[in-house]
């Protein structure tokens, strides 16, 4: 079932696939592109599910698959204080999350919700949001290989791998490089160091609930305070109600199914009385608190005063959702201890995301959604799943936000769609917005009518004088276009590092 290729219904014609396994040989790729001019199009694993997956820009590229470039190159050297790794472009979230729970268990990393199988690098290379913070902040000192075929590393890795620095120091000497290869197609990024974290003594998530949907720019506001002032320091998502219930939905049947017997028609009915119980707000949060003991219970006071005007909070800890868990599920012939049980079996994938557990749980619940919950989560493409991303970036402004989330979503009803959203409080001084369009592949009416209400979405948030802080493939052309001194000089920067433009060629950059 191919469905044009991929969950954006969108592909573009490929002429060959390529998937090197060594630096040399993507070095050897480049040069023979050069010579038979070629376009390539570079994929760290093509899991970039609603951005266009391993879709080029423009017809005719071979795609240079990195899947199998999956070393943590310096295994040996990570430690409490040496918390770097340095990953190649295959190495999956799963990956480095088995390998420190293997042997560094006092070290996490800051993952997304996208699933086990996902790059690590690929997704941060496109600025992905992950539970602790903006992707980007967690690389530094890249390997990459040139549109000529040259081998350069940015920061102090150019020093050599052995140099005390190499690793160590983000910064490097002089210009700073690492950007340039930041949603680029100035090169292909072979390695990069990548921060790791310090388990905390404790951990605890704060749930958000939003009593009146009216008030949402004045708790956008109490959130976005707090974030500046470090009481949450992570970064909070704020869903609504059709991205919380597209969540859970699946972890609600798979529970009521698996250990409640249900099936049919009596499951539907328990999974819809769940979700009304356990998910009846407009608009929940969920954040995360970190320190020692006297650190927590007095940053978790702090903000309940601050949330309780607006928000029913609530803590939730992993010992709470254990200890919930064995006493609800013992209960479960009770129909509100059945849907509590439920919902806990919902929520414990999800809740790992913020100690940096990745899970297969939100894509899960998208195959299940469209009839194929027997296919592993990584072949999201080959099911009937259709997905749009329009994610704006927003400034830190409640009633800002607030106001255009509503024109979004009253745009999008008159193509008969329902806007699944998670607000993201990325930085203090930022927020961005995770909007996801879902539609049925399989009904060209439906894949037409979805991509003209992206398209619609777009000019909206141009119109407000915003833009997307990530681009789909298909996006491209429109997103060049625009602010053509820009990605004037964006195209003399190419010139410069790959004067063929062999190198996914239109990928934010004037083709």
């Amino acid at each position: 079932m191919d469905l044009h290729g991929n969950v954006t219904a969108h592909a573009r014609q490929v002429s060959a696939t390529f998937t090197p396994k060594t630096v040399a040989e993507v070095v050897h790729l480049v040069q023979w592109a050069r010579q038979t001019r070629t376009p390539l199009y570079p994929v760290s694993r093509g899991l970039n599910w609603g951005y266009g997956s391993s879709s080029p820009v423009v017809d005719g590229c071979a795609v240079v698959d990195l899947s199998g470039m999956r070393e943590i190159r310096n295994k040996t050297e990570i430690s409490a204080r040496n918390p770097v790794a340095v990953i190649e472009p295959g190495v999956t979230q799963g990956d480095l999350h088995d390998h420190l729970a293997e042997h560094h268990p006092d070290l996490t990393f800051n993952v997304t919700g996208s699933g086990r199988q996902t790059s690590v690098l690929g997704n941060a290379l496109d600025r992905g949001v992950g539970y602790i913070g903006p992707r980007k902040e967690d690389i530094y000192g890249l390997e990459f290989v040139d549109g000529q075929g040259r081998v350069f590393e940015t920061g102090f890795r150019r020093l050599g791998e052995h140099s005390p620095l190499a690793h160590t120091h983000p910064y490097g000497l002089g210009p700073m490089l690492d950007g340039l290869l930041s949603q680029s197609n100035f090169g292909i990024v072979t390695s990069a160091c990548f921060r790791l974290l310090p388990r905390r003594p404790r951990e605890a998530a704060v749930s958000f609930s939003l009593r009146e949907p009216k008030d949402l720019g004045a708790f956008l506001d109490a959130l976005i305070a707090m974030k500046r002032e470090g009481l949450l320091a992570t970064v909070t998502h704020a869903g609504n109600r059709a991205r919380t219930q597209a969540t859970l939905t699946y972890g609600l049947s798979k529970y009521l199914a698996a250990e409640c017997g249900l099936r049919g028609e009596a499951l539907e009915r328990a999974a819809v009385q769940a979700l009304r119980l356990v998910a009846p707000y407009e608009w929940t949060a969920l954040g995360s608190v970190m320190g020692s003991a006297g650190q927590l219970r007095a940053t978790l006071k702090e903000i309940d005063a601050r949330s309780r005007r607006w928000a029913r909070v609530r803590v939730v800890t992993e010992e709470r959702l254990r200890l919930g868990y064995a006493v609800l599920h013992r209960l479960r012939w009770l129909p509100a201890a059945r849907a509590q049980a439920a919902a806990i079996a919902a929520i414990r994938p999800l809740q790992g995301l913020a100690r940096g557990v990745p899970t297969d749980a939100p894509i899960d619940n998208l195959l299940w959604k469209f009839g194929r919950p027997e296919l592993p989560a990584e072949h999201l493409d080959r099911s009937r799943c259709g997905l749009l991303f329009i994610n704006p970036a927003l400034p830190a402004d409640g009633g800002f936000v607030a106001r255009l989330m509503d024109e979004l979503d009253r745009l999008a009803a008159t193509f008969g769609h329902t806007l699944n959203t998670t607000i993201n409080i990325e930085t203090p001084t930022s927020v961005v917005a995770v909007i996801n369009l879902l539609f049925d592949r399989a009904d060209p009416q439906a894949v037409a009518q979805a991509h003209r209400c992206a398209d619609a979405l777009y000019r909206c948030i141009d119109a407000s004088g915003l833009s997307v802080y990530r681009a789909r493939a298909d996006m491209m052309a429109d997103v060049v276009a625009r602010n053509p001194a820009y990605w004037a000089l964006v195209r003399s920067l190419k010139d410069v590092l790959d004067p063929q433009g062999v190198i996914a060629p239109g990928r934010y950059c004037p083709a």
